[in-house]
Order: structure tokens, then sequence, then C-alpha cells
């Protein structure tokens, strides 16, 4: 089994640590172009562009399924690129968890980037999901980039930036975008209040790996034996997995895995 994730840079990990959890037994291709990172303020046919790249180098590679893990690619580019690469290859897009987050009643808060942030796609999946739940959209610049470049003081100051425009009653904060999955933990301590619960996250690393799976037949199976390779594809060309990969807990994960040949 061979699974691809595609996004503009190191946003992928979670879904694929993800994956990598459900079926040790998959192989991996990460498929990103850091150099036109970030996407969110590109042109939507700019991105459109620029995911089919991606995209088709890691087709290449003839994996069973192909993860958009991007936001901004899978609202503006999934049509292009299910029309080019399905039935052969199934893509499965991402989709902020706005329907779970608001299962608690709330109130709920989207962090997603500034192009995202009051876009006509995420208020249509507010007002198709959210019903009476109080939804409040926080747009975190600079946070994706910091993340990316694993910017710790940039990370720091982006995250306390949102959480000041975060409401002190929140109940649920939505991750808007895949970067932001891989410093969760420490969104939820700054959104903490003293004297309440922690606030409930919710990403779509699991979601979009269980869904993969289901397109393609297949049962997590986590136990299974640890065999599997991981290709990583910079601008179509094979490479290392980036350094900045490793300062999060997921791309340590993947880093464990031998390159395949």
């Amino acid at each position: 089994m061979k699974i691809a994730l595609m996004d503009s840079g190191i946003g992928l990990l979670a879904a694929a640590a993800a994956v990598r959890r459900l079926r040790p037994d998959a192989d991996l291709v990460l498929s990103s172009d850091p150099g036109s990172m970030p996407w969110g303020p590109r042109t939507p046919e700019d991105v459109t562009a620029r995911a089919l790249d991606v995209a088709r180098a890691a087709a290449a590679h003839r994996p069973d399924a192909l993860i958009v893990a991007c936001n901004t690619a899978s609202v503006h580019a999934l049509p292009a690129l299910r029309a080019e690469l399905e039935p052969a290859l199934p893509v499965i897009g991402t989709v902020p968890a706005i329907k779970p987050s608001v299962a608690g009643g709330g109130p709920v808060a989207i962090w997603a980037t500034p192009a995202t942030t009051g876009s006509p796609y995420q208020r249509g999946l507010i007002r198709e999901f959210a019903g009476s739940v109080t939804v409040t959209e926080v747009p975190c610049p600079g946070l994706a980039d910091a993340v990316e470049h694993a910017d710790e003081l940039a990370i720091d100051r982006a995250i306390a930036a949102a959480a000041a425009l975060t409401p002190r009653d929140v109940r649920a904060v939505v991750l808007g975008c895949t970067h932001y999955e891989l410093v969760a933990e420490r969104i939820r301590a700054a959104v903490r209040q003293p004297g309440l619960p922690p606030v409930a996250l919710h990403g779509s690393a699991g979601a979009v790996a269980a869904q993969a799976l289901r397109r393609i037949g297949a049962e997590p199976a986590p136990s299974a034996e640890s065999a599997a390779g991981l290709t990583v594809l910079l601008s179509g060309r094979t490479a290392e997995l980036p350094e900045t990969a490793l300062a999060y807990a997921e791309g340590q994960l993947l880093g464990a895995v031998s390159p395949a040949l």
C-alpha cells in the first residue's frame, strides 16, 4: 500500500503521521513545493497550477491514494485535481473540522489563514454546519509561515496574537490550516482559561487519513509490522525530509522510517 500526500510545505506532516499510525506498513510519498509557500495569498489560478504540479510529481510514484493535506489547495484546486487524476487515483481533500467542533454546543473559534478567514468557502461551511452555535473567525497572520520554518519566536508571537482575538468563553477551536496541527498543544495552552476545562481542538489529519483508507478499501491496522518506506519530493525532486520537519513530533515519527529507494 502506498499513500501520497501533498501540500505547499510541511503542513502535510500531521496527516502523514496519522496515516503512519493507522497503517505502519504503508509506504508514504510526501510531495511539496516549499519555495512557493505560502499558497494562501496567491490567486486561485496560481494555487491550482502549483497544486497540479505537486500532485503530478506524487502521482508519478503510482500511489493508491492522494491526500490533499492543505486547506488552501482543497478550496481552490480540488476540482482540477480530481478531474485530472480520478478515477485512477482517488483524491482526498481537507475540510476544516467545523461540523464536529459544534457538537458540544460551542462557542467555537476557527483559526485560519487571513486568506481563508471570512472567505465565502469558510462562511459557507459555517452556515451549513454551525447552526445556532456562536462561531468566531480568527485570522492567524504569519503562523503557517512560522511553523514552516520552525521559528519558535514567530510561532509564539502569532499564537499569542490569535489567542488575544479568541473569546474567553470558547470551548472548541478549529485548526483551519494543516500547519497549525503541528503546534496544537501550544495553541491549546494559549487559549486555556484559569478555572475552565482545556479547550477542545479539532484538526483534520485523523479524518483524512481514515478517509484515504476507506477510499482504497483498506482497514486500519495500527499493530501492523512497520516496514514502510518514505519518499520525499521537494518541487518534484527526491530529497530528504526537511530539517525543520524534525522540530515536530510528527516529523520525528516519519523520520524514524528508512527512506524508500
